[in-house]
């Protein structure tokens, strides 16, 4: 069985420019919920706003029988990051993004967490000659490079967006934060993949991620959905279904075995179901995966035979037996 976890800030109040919903939790009541959520027995947390203090965490963990999946750090909340953290063309500022990461780092590994993810919202632009773009790039290696290089036994991963809080990010795509991962050349950084974040950004999750998984780095999940228009943060499968079984074959022919963690918003659905949606689709995926002779499916796939190749998705994945 797929492990899952739930990014946790999800499971208390969340908004739009005109909603409210849920309401606020305490890191105790998120954890009790999740620990309620069948299939789910895992938490990344947000640092520094959502956990920051140690003892609670570890306290909260053993608690409810939880695991941590990642620490997620926010640079991108403080009112100096507004046009930038990571990017700013305030040297202060920059190293007050980075302190974060480091900082970060240090939390996880009090609390006994295997990895960092941090997705550089606020930095970006909006307009042409908005910024000079080669500046900003040494930036972001400046500050990736740094952080990495601290603590360097607690891996760093980088989560790419195509926008938001920025009309465009700087770290939009997996090509550009494999660039970036290059330039640095630190081997133990990795890529987190949002499922959503990759068809918003107009990439073929699966494609993207055999390029990631050749070019060497590890990488960590983030599954959900949306309509390719805008990253709504969906149910996994309800818009993209035949993307996502194909993303959790090359997953599962990788040999995926970290977390599958739910970065999804419960806006108008009701939480503990959303998430077991999550969980219960995924297992369902999976189980038909391992049902086939996958060799088979795989030599198939080689000869590009394409008619070939759906009427053995029609017998074997679909189910639409005579």
């Amino acid at each position: 069985m797929a492990k899952f976890s739930i990014i946790t800030s999800f499971l208390g109040k969340t908004k739009d420019r005109f909603h409210e919903y849920n309401e606020n939790r305490s890191l105790d009541a998120k954890f009790q919920m999740v620990s309620e959520i069948q299939g789910v027995d895992g938490v990344e947390v947000v640092y520094p706003y959502e956990v920051n203090d140690p003892d609670l965490l570890r306290t909260l963990l053993d608690k409810y029988n939880l695991n941590i999946s990642a620490i997620n750090v926010n640079v991108k909340a403080e009112p100096e990051f507004r046009n930038g953290g990571l990017t700013s063309t305030e040297k202060s500022v920059r190293e007050k993004a980075l302190q974060f990461i480091k900082g970060a780092k240090e939390f996880a590994k009090e609390v006994g967490a295997d990895k960092v993810t941090c997705c550089p919202l606020g930095d970006g632009y909006e307009f042409n000659f908005h910024c000079d773009y080669t500046q900003m790039w040494h930036y972001l290696v400046d500050a990736f490079g740094r952080a990495s290089d601290y603590l360097p036994d607690m891996p760093l991963f980088i989560e790419y967006k195509p926008a938001e809080t920025r009309g465009r990010c700087f770290i939009d795509s997996a090509t550009k934060t494999l660039c970036l991962l290059k330039e640095i050349g630190n081997r133990s950084m990795g890529i987190t993949i949002d499922f959503g974040h990759s068809v918003w950004g107009g990439e073929n999750p699966a494609e993207t991620l055999s390029i990631v998984h050749a070019g060497g780095h590890p990488y960590y999940i983030h599954i959900n959905d949306n309509d390719g228009k805008w990253d709504w943060d969906y149910m996994v499968g309800t818009h993209h279904f035949i993307d996502y079984v194909e993303f959790l074959f090359y997953l599962d022919e990788f040999g995926y075995n970290d977390y599958y963690t739910s970065d999804t918003s419960p806006t108008r659905w009701d939480i503990k179901g959303t998430f077991e949606a999550n969980a219960r689709i995924t297992n369902k995926i999976l189980d038909v995966l391992h049902s086939f002779d996958k060799e088979q499916f795989k030599k198939l796939i080689s000869t590009r035979d394409y008619l070939e190749t759906l009427k053995f998705m029609e017998e074997n994945i679909f189910s639409l037996k005579n």
